[in-house]
């Protein structure tokens, strides 16, 4: 199971970032067609059988278009999309859910990242939209960088109390490149190790080195990334995402898939079982015609 990739066109409403020049790669359409093709031989050795496809704007519209696209598509087992945590949660689930595919939506993802406030994920009103998610059965997909993690913790943290599910999108994002901050990754090891003490998180073993750039990744770096995730989460709580098709700005589904089997040798197979397609299966909930090792 890929629990993470996107899909889109560039000339949908709010798809203008691709045009930066650092886009040039992925500012193209792409498809479940082209996902398939991408990820033909799987991963550890299983085919590609299901996938978890994420929202890349936040607009309900690009929500309601990909659980319309998953209805169609088997190989899209769930759907995380986007709606506005500080607004009507209740009845803005209800839109996407009465729409075509609606059964599909098993989470919600906001782009944290993005804001300004490095807090903001603790706002009264944002903490409020997390518990209508968890009332739903719905996981909260936390995309942050190193200004919102430790926010990001202690809001995941105040959310588990009501139930919900945090999904950590992209370890999230250490830097891997060489020359990074001395101690940016002792820090970020620290604030894995304290959102894995979360109640019911868990990590996207994705993304790590989708926007490493012109300067590359550190493999030791890296390494030591995936040992850190296995540590603390164990494998469990992990679950394999491509990030494709941004992984293509520094690597393919094959390369980064095949770095993380290599990684993973060292586990039992009910723990590659788990890291490739149950953990996700899991957190998700994903309806029954997903499968759960593939």
């Amino acid at each position: 199971m890929d629990a993470h990739h996107h899909l889109w066109d560039p000339a949908d409403p709010g798809q203008d970032w691709l045009a930066a020049p650092e886009h040039t790669a992925i500012d193209r359409t792409f498809t479940a067609d082209d996902l398939r093709e991408a990820a033909a031989g799987g991963v550890d050795g299983r085919a590609l059988g299901a996938t978890v496809v994420v929202q890349s704007v936040c607009t309900l519209a690009e929500s309601r278009a990909l659980l319309a696209t998953a209805a169609a598509d088997p190989l899209l087992a769930g759907v995380v999309g986007w709606v506005d945590l500080t607004g009507d949660v209740v009845g803005q689930l209800d839109q996407l859910r009465s729409g075509p595919g609606g059964e599909l939506l098993v989470g919600v993802r906001h782009l944290v990242q993005g804001e300004a406030d490095p807090s903001w994920v603790l706002r009264d009103d944002v903490q409020r939209g997390l518990r209508g998610l968890a009332g739903h059965g719905l996981a909260f997909d936390l995309l942050v960088r190193q200004p919102q993690r430790a926010a990001g913790v202690e809001g995941a943290r105040r959310a588990a109390e009501h139930g919900l599910v945090t999904v950590l999108d992209h370890a999230g994002k250490p830097d891997v490149r060489p020359g990074a901050p001395s101690g940016a990754l002792d820090a970020w090891c620290d604030e894995v190790r304290a959102l894995a003490g979360v109640e019911g998180s868990v990590c996207k073993v994705s993304g790590v080195v989708s926007e490493v750039g012109d300067a590359g990744r550190d493999d030791d770096a890296v390494r030591r990334v995936l040992d850190v995730l296995l540590d603390a989460f164990g494998p469990q709580r992990l679950a394999f995402g491509s990030d494709w098709p941004v992984c293509l700005l520094t690597s393919s589904w094959r390369g980064w898939a095949d770095l993380v089997a290599e990684h993973a040798e060292q586990l039992a197979p009910a723990e590659r079982d788990a890291l490739f397609g149950e953990t996700a299966h899991r957190a998700y909930r994903l309806p029954t015609r997903a499968t759960s090792t593939t």
